[in-house]
């Protein structure tokens, strides 16, 4: 009884039965921004033109510009902190690696002044 709860506690919300809302990075996000574009674009229409049919398709495609627009941001963004992320990781190994070292970039060697008359 106990797994047969974890198994649907795990399981998530799928959307057309193929995109699973809760695992998928950006993916709530964009199902929200385009419920809130078809929202605004077939409530806009239909004020503008009092037409239902045409209303709903302008809100349908809202939705789908609205939520493929706001994933590719998301995802966009996501990419972009990821190699950020990398470099720096990298950038912190190399810190380690060489700290300490004659190949530390951190390093400035001293310029020894030879001794003379002052």
């Amino acid at each position: 009884m106990a797994g047969e709860e974890e198994e649907s506690s795990n399981k998530g919300f799928k959307l057309l039965g193929i995109l699973d809302v809760q695992n998928t990075p950006c993916a709530r996000e964009a199902v929200l921004h385009g419920a809130g574009g078809s929202l605004a674009a077939g409530l806009l229409h239909f004020l503008a033109t009092s037409r239902v049919k045409r209303s709903f398709d302008v809100g349908l495609a809202g939705f789908m510009l609205t939520t493929l627009g706001s994933w590719f941001y998301c995802r966009m963004n996501n990419a972009k902190l990821r190699v950020q992320q990398r470099v720096i990781q990298d950038g912190i190994k190399s810190k380690v690696i060489y700290e300490g070292t004659g190949l530390d970039p951190t390093h400035k060697p001293r310029l020894e002044t030879p001794p003379g008359p002052s």
